[in-house]
């Protein structure tokens, strides 16, 4: 036996060793001791998994801080969802990361993206959706000096996302003279960014009202080489694509699921016998294709598991994704969402998405 193992078993027959704990009380220190053998047998003396304590940890935030992979895998196995949260609002991952142990953060999120995927074959809703707002465009919204903000004080798009548009935009546009389209202007962040490249044609897709008279009181209407697409880009497909193929190609909406993100990806990718899908809308063999990659922004565990499946689903397309890691420029912390709802970014490093075509695609 090694010391560590030596050690763990040490401290759970100290835990074992007074009476007065409960069977759920000695599960918790066997999971936190990374004791897996323990853990199995309690569980089959009746112990109860779902137990948590006085902060809301569960097993699984338990068996995380061990850093112990089979024992996080059995409690997932036992039925503890893999992205459960403690009152502070932790996830398993939080407590994995914090002691640096990797092969126990990898089985959380193997088993989120497992999740997720049975989600699928079901037919229910991905936990990926749980911050869209569905009555955004029929709500006002309002710029308001670093943001803009919906009528629900959610924001939908932020001055400290400015060093992140401007990467995304020469992500897709390398060169000038190119075409791009971009699905959704905000604050303009991008567009601005991406008219400083110097593309020949340039096409912005929006569909909130006060965000498109905004627009137009800004002048970007009359800018050279700029189309305005007024309407929900699902509205305006015949449109988008009478203006394109497009060299580069970038979506940022609010109000949306991840299903949105998804069927954009099979309108602009996928092609078959439907003759508007036989000419893809990014040109090829080089074109690029990025997006805001805001999934699971509020928690890092979320925010990876999302980012493994949404490179699958392009896969699919015949699409290659690789990402970025970019630390944040901007300082964002408690007081960057005050007076906003819901905070949709918390985390310390941004996976900026980079979409080519596969060589099989080309």
């Amino acid at each position: 036996m090694s010391k560590t193992e030596e050690g763990q078993h040490k401290q759970t027959d100290q835990h074992d060793s007074d009476s007065t704990m409960s069977k759920e009380s000695k599960l918790l220190a066997a999971c936190y001791a990374g004791d897996c053998s323990r853990v199995k047998e309690l569980a089959e003396q009746g112990a109860e998994i779902f137990i948590t304590d006085e902060t809301g940890r569960t097993a699984l935030h338990f068996a995380a801080a061990s850093g112990d992979a089979d024992t996080v895998r059995f409690v997932i196995e036992a039925g503890i969802p893999w992205n459960a949260l403690d009152i502070g609002g932790y996830t398993a991952g939080d407590y994995a990361e914090t002691g640096g142990h990797d092969a126990a953060y990898d089985a959380l999120v193997q088993a989120g993206i497992r999740a997720e995927m049975v989600l699928r074959m079901l037919n229910q809703k991905s936990t990926m959706d749980q911050a869209a707002n569905e009555d955004y465009l029929s709500q006002p919204v309002k710029y308001s000096g670093d943001r803009l903000v919906d009528a629900e004080k959610n924001g939908v798009m932020m001055s400290w996302e400015a060093p992140l548009m401007e990467l995304h935009a020469q992500t897709i546009c390398s060169k000038p003279g190119s075409s791009v389209l971009n699905i959704g202007f905000g604050m303009g962040i991008i567009d601005t960014a991406l008219q400083a490249l110097k593309p020949a044609k340039h096409v912005i897709v929006e569909a909130h009202p006060d965000v498109y008279r905004h627009m137009k009181d800004e002048g970007w209407d009359k800018k050279p080489g700029v189309h305005i697409l007024f309407g929900r880009w699902q509205d305006k497909m015949d449109e988008i694509r009478a203006l394109g193929p497009y060299d580069g190609i970038f979506f940022d909406t609010f109000g949306e699921f991840y299903k949105d993100l998804d069927n954009f990806h099979q309108s602009i990718f996928a092609t078959g016998d439907d003759v508007e899908k036989k000419t893809p809308l990014l040109c090829k063999p080089n074109g690029v294709y990025s997006f805001f990659n805001g999934l699971g922004g509020d928690h890092k565990l979320f925010h990876d598991v999302y980012c493994h499946i949404v490179k699958a689903d392009l896969l699919k397309l015949g699409v290659d994704t690789q990402y970025s890691q970019v630390s944040g420029d901007a300082d964002i912390d408690e007081d960057t969402w005050k007076g906003i709802k819901r905070p949709y970014w918390m985390l310390k490093a941004y996976n900026l998405p980079t979409c080519t075509w596969t060589q099989e695609s080309s």
